[in-house]
């Protein structure tokens, strides 16, 4: 059975407890957000070059009823510390990085239910091949994906594509959100449902006045083309976004189905989860309809000491360099060049082009880190990244995720690996059993039932995007030329 949307839900103590959602948080790549665990006899991660890796994780997720595997990704190395990409190479810091669409058929042949989110970025590819190759994951993935929109900032990145200087941060977002305009058309303008009804006596496979010719003239992208693509299950991929600055949330709020927030607390992050429940509000959707999963990274034994002393052993193996080479290439600081126990400002950084929300995370104190200078932040980031660590028992862990729903009503977490194997099973073996004794975590689907990505977050029988999504009105059947002109001048012509 697919879990509850939270909007039919209560939130106090008296009511029902929300479902809490988990994402397997992994990426293409040696050293994701534990730098240095490459070390550690009992980590895989090198073996990521081989298909076996994924599927192995693809049927583990599976068993557990995971809600999704959350790939992430990245454009171009982290050569801001020390000025050079150096340390990034020698560290395994997100290097290398394989391309994470390419597994996912073979992980979606066997299993039923694992949805799969990949990032992919707005800036460095027309929307029509963005498109083709969403749609075909769509339909071979049963409906089982997602986007994570990502509108891309870093300089080696554009670099590595020809541009030298990446686009402003806001005009990034004014960009993205044309894209996705174009995208939606295609994608749920073009074709009518029946577009294909083969007729062998008269030689027609399918009927050409179904399939609509989009014409776009926007500020950014003009294109004259019908969807190369028969509708697939979802038509539009589940759609993830991460940005909480002023623009990434204005954008969050109109385009975004789950939201990938990050922070040290979640009373930091409430806020910021408010805000866009807000403006979702305020463009007519359902604020609840938006689902919020922040980064979280359990580090799981069968009692407390047990976890305390993985922990220990882990610590051995983590690369500090590593993670300040990451968080020098997010925040635009090079961490390199600050005493340790400097107290970090926003007047630290020099890169217009940084995202931006990871910064304001260096600047935003709480209880637990009073404040933030070098030294902590390369505690922080060479085990679990950016997001916090949560050390104990299935219990502890799951109260600490608990509390976590409750103070910053989140839906759900992006779980980390430190090691892999071992983080994801220990999150399958001992944490979802805790979930489901405590009646929090959805229930696993039956084996005759065959859900979307949509399907997993909303309900069964909602496959495609909400009909108060700003995407549901270029729909083949509402979709008019009349009512379909947008801000940024884009015209689209039946």
């Amino acid at each position: 059975m697919a879990s509850e949307d939270v909007s039919t839900q209560g939130k106090d103590a008296e009511g029902p407890k929300k479902k809490i959602l988990i994402n397997a948080f992994d990426m293409s790549t040696v050293g994701h957000l534990s730098p240095g665990q490459w070390k550690n006899p009992t980590d895989k991660s090198a073996t990521k070059r081989s298909l076996k890796y994924w599927i192995e994780l693809a049927q583990l997720l599976e068993r557990g009823g995971i809600n999704a595997l959350f790939l992430a990704d990245t454009y171009g190395g982290y050569d801001t510390y020390e000025g050079s990409l150096d340390n990034c190479i020698r560290r395994a810091a997100q290097w290398p990085m394989t391309d994470p669409t390419i597994p996912i058929s073979a992980m979606a042949a066997v299993t039923k239910n694992l949805s799969f989110a990949i990032t992919a970025s707005t800036s460095f590819e027309p929307p029509f091949l963005l498109a083709k190759r969403f749609s075909t994951l769509d339909h071979f993935t049963g409906g089982r994906f997602g986007w994570n929109i990502v509108t891309s900032w870093k300089k080696a990145a554009f670099k590595a594509i020809g541009i030298d200087t990446p686009i402003e941060h806001d005009q990034r977002y004014a960009q993205a959100d044309e894209y996705l305009r174009v995208l939606y058309k295609l994608w749920e303008g073009s074709w009518a449902d029946d577009a294909i009804s083969p007729d062998p006596e008269n030689d027609s496979y399918a009927d050409p006045d179904k399939i609509r010719t989009i014409k776009h003239d926007g500020e950014y992208f003009h294109l004259d083309t019908r969807h190369i693509v028969d509708p697939s299950p979802q038509r539009t991929p589940f759609l993830f976004q991460a940005g909480t600055s002023p623009a990434g949330s204005e954008f969050a709020a109109t385009h975004a189905e789950a939201i990938f927030v990050s922070a040290h607390s979640p009373t930091i992050l409430r806020p910021k989860v408010d805000a866009i429940r807000q403006l979702a509000a305020a463009k007519g959707r359902d604020p609840q309809s938006v689902k919020f999963f922040a980064t979280f990274t359990p580090i799981l034994g069968a009692t407390d000491e047990e976890a305390r002393e993985k922990h220990a052993g882990l610590k051995k193996y983590a690369s500090v360099v590593g993670g300040l080479v990451l968080v020098s290439g997010w925040t635009g600081i090079d961490w390199s060049t600050l005493p340790l126990d400097h107290e970090i400002t926003a007047a630290d950084s020099a890169e217009i082009h940084k995202v931006t929300s990871i910064l304001d995370a260096f600047t935003t104190t709480s209880e637990k880190i009073p404040r933030w200078t070098p030294r902590i932040i390369a505690e922080q980031a060479s085990i679990g990244g950016l997001g916090p660590t949560s050390v104990g028992s299935p219990a502890t862990v799951a109260d600490e995720m608990e509390r976590w729903v409750r103070e910053g009503d989140i839906d759900g977490f992006n779980v980390g690996y430190v090691t892999t194997p071992g983080s994801f099973e220990d999150v399958v073996d001992l944490l979802v059993p805790e979930l489901q004794r405590r009646g929090i975590y959805p229930e696993i689907p039956r084996e005759d039932q065959q859900l979307t990505a949509r399907e997993r977050v909303y309900g069964e029988g909602q496959s495609g995007l909400r009909d108060d999504h700003p995407g549901s009105k270029y729909k083949f059947a509402v979709y008019q030329v009349e009512a379909s002109c947008e801000p940024e001048n884009s015209v689209a012509v039946a």
